[in-house]
């Protein structure tokens, strides 16, 4: 589980487990997982690499170990939000662990150091193809059978109980990414400095695209929500690992892109030819 996981994800896994079935509560070793993520957000600027890493490793680890023969995973993120036609496949195999399981294309045995032994790291070994293979494991996405439609399936679980947040925690949507306290925003909020734009966007192009909105709106919600610097998820992040935000921001400087950021007559971060003209740059 996530090492910050919120009243309302804690609600609505208890409302999952009432509806009948077996469940696991996994949880790493905290140190562990303190010291990896505070590695992987300052190597990659990414701060959910171990969640993401342990969350495909340990699914794999038990249906190998008890040969379970099935794993349905949600989404394809490759078909979400767009990937190559070689990763938009049913099955979901280490290839595309290394391209989509947001690990910045690292597996655990990269972690290894004087800090995590891998013995200390062994909940985020993704077992290898050769061995699900063995053990008759099939992990697939069900977004290959029906479009996976993000406002659809939260419709779709809300009728069995699930309740979304009051307001959207990241991004668009108020039902998505409310499991966990910070981690997740933490890492979404890092896509405006690496790439110029944030969870919002993606979550407002998928609207978009399934023709429930305009790309005029869209652009009105961005222009009105700005850069929306998480001011709260950054003290408590910062609190978690034990650092001062002025050591966060000195990470988060070194992950500014250059190719896209430059700095403007009065020493200001700023993108050129952005999509908004009059946007406040601060």
């Amino acid at each position: 589980k996530t090492p910050v996981r919120t009243k309302l994800g804690e609600a609505n896994l208890k409302n999952l487990i009432s509806l009948g079935v077996n469940h696991i509560d996994f949880t790493i070793d905290p140190i562990i997982e303190k010291i990896f993520t505070y590695k992987a957000f300052k190597k990659f600027g990414s701060p959910v690499i171990p969640m993401h890493m342990a969350l495909h490793a340990i699914p794999l680890q038990i249906a190998v170990n008890f040969k379970i023969p099935l794993i349905l995973w949600g989404e394809n993120s490759a078909y979400e939000y767009g990937g190559e036609e070689q990763y938009r496949g049913v099955r979901l195999n280490h290839e595309w662990l290394i391209k989509y399981g947001v690990t910045n294309g690292t597996t655990a045995k990269d972690w290894i150091d004087d800090d995590l032994s891998k013995e200390s790291l062994s909940p985020y070994f993704w077992p290898s193809d050769k061995k699900q293979g063995k053990a008759d494991v099939f992990a697939i996405f069900t977004g290959h059978y029906f479009n996976w439609d993000p406002i659809q399936t939260y419709e779709i679980s809300k009728s069995y109980g699930f309740k979304a947040a009051t307001n959207a925690k990241t991004g668009f949507y108020k039902f998505a990414d409310i499991d966990d306290s910070f981690l997740i925003t933490i890492h979404h909020w890092m896509k405006w400095y690496k790439f110029g734009f944030t969870r919002l966007w993606d979550n407002l192009s998928i609207e978009i695209r399934n023709d429930r909105m305009s790309r005029d709106e869209a652009i009105k919600i961005v222009r009105e929500k700005g850069e929306e610097l998480p001011e709260e998820e950054i003290k408590s992040f910062c609190n978690y690992l034990d650092i001062k935000e002025s050591h966060f921001f000195e990470i988060v400087s070194k992950f500014r892109n250059r190719k896209i950021w430059g700095k403007n007559d009065s020493g200001v971060w700023y993108i050129e030819n952005f999509l908004i003209d009059d946007w406040k740059w601060s």
